[in-house]
């Protein structure tokens, strides 16, 4: 996939200027040949194979870095509100279908532990359909309310995935707003979710300058629930109000049944592992105006 300079006619005009000439030796000829298709011949953003270079990771960090910064800040992106959840959580039409599924397997094999528990997630993932569409209006209230008149602040961002992602991007589509979509390369292809807005699907390599790009514009970060990746994104973000790297801003977890499950805040307060002021760095919420309620008076908005 490495440009070549191949061997021109004399006198041919390459970019403005004449071919220089082809010798006529042919141990010559062969040795301009390989001159031309060795890549140093390259300049240096043209090196594929050079700029891959574990040496040049920090060159590529940076790189990745600033190209993602250039695209938000032209397209007038100055804030945003990171929706994340799980891609296993679907809408309903979907969820039943997957239940049915899964129905079917264990009737098919009865006293399959496996097929049963199967048959049990799917239940759950089903009761959870709900966060889907309580995913969606939360996008759809807060671009309504605050991109208007050209501006585009608290606009929604999302890992650009399925499930709650796709839910918050589409409610963003739904009223016209723009939204983001930072995705990642992965060794199973990921492939962006159909709502986000032309020219701000982002994809990245590194997980670091995509949680840097996070968090750099944030006003919010409302975590539905979810699975690793949910979590990494909501402790990351706790760590860093907590230790003050950056400004407090609301974490509203949606779903106080699930939450509470998930993380008992107040057994790691009991431990002595956290301060108990740092359980008082999350909020919950359960409906998506209840959601943006607690980020519009935390902002100061009418």
């Amino acid at each position: 996939g490495r440009p070549v300079r191949p061997l021109r006619d004399e006198g041919e005009v390459v970019a403005g200027r004449p071919a220089p000439p082809v010798p006529e030796d042919p141990a010559v000829r062969e040795n301009l040949e390989k001159i031309l298709a060795s890549p140093s011949t390259l300049r240096a953003h043209e090196d594929f194979g050079w700029l891959s270079r574990d040496e040049l990771r920090g060159t590529r960090l940076e790189l990745e870095l600033e190209r993602a910064e250039a695209i938000i800040s032209e397209a007038g992106v100055t804030g945003t509100v990171v929706v994340f959840g799980g891609t296993r959580v679907v809408e309903r039409p979907d969820a039943e279908r997957r239940l049915a599924e899964v129905e079917a397997a264990a009737a098919a094999a009865p006293g399959d532990a496996e097929a049963l528990r199967a048959v049990a997630r799917a239940r759950r993932v089903l009761a959870k359909a709900r966060y889907y569409d309580e995913a969606r209006e939360f996008a759809r209230i807060v671009s309504s309310v605050c991109q208007r008149d050209g501006r585009c602040d608290f606009a929604i961002v999302t890992g650009g995935g399925p499930g709650v992602m796709e839910a918050a991007n589409r409610g963003a589509f739904d009223v016209g707003a723009k939204s983001l979509g930072f995705n990642i390369v992965l060794p199973h292809e990921q492939f962006p979710n159909p709502y986000i807005t032309p020219g701000l699907c982002i994809y990245f390599h590194y997980f670091a300058t995509r949680k840097m790009h996070f968090l750099i514009r944030a006003k919010a970060l409302v975590a539905f629930p979810g699975g690793y990746g949910t979590l990494d994104e909501l402790f990351e973000t706790l760590t860093l109000i907590q230790t003050r790297k950056m400004p407090p801003v609301p974490v509203v977890l949606f779903g106080r049944e699930f939450w509470e499950k998930a993380i008992d805040l107040d057994f790691l307060v009991e431990e002595g592992t956290i301060a108990p002021e740092d359980a008082r760095l999350v909020s919950y919420a359960e409906t998506a105006a209840e959601a943006w309620e607690t980020i519009a008076r935390f902002h100061g908005i009418g």
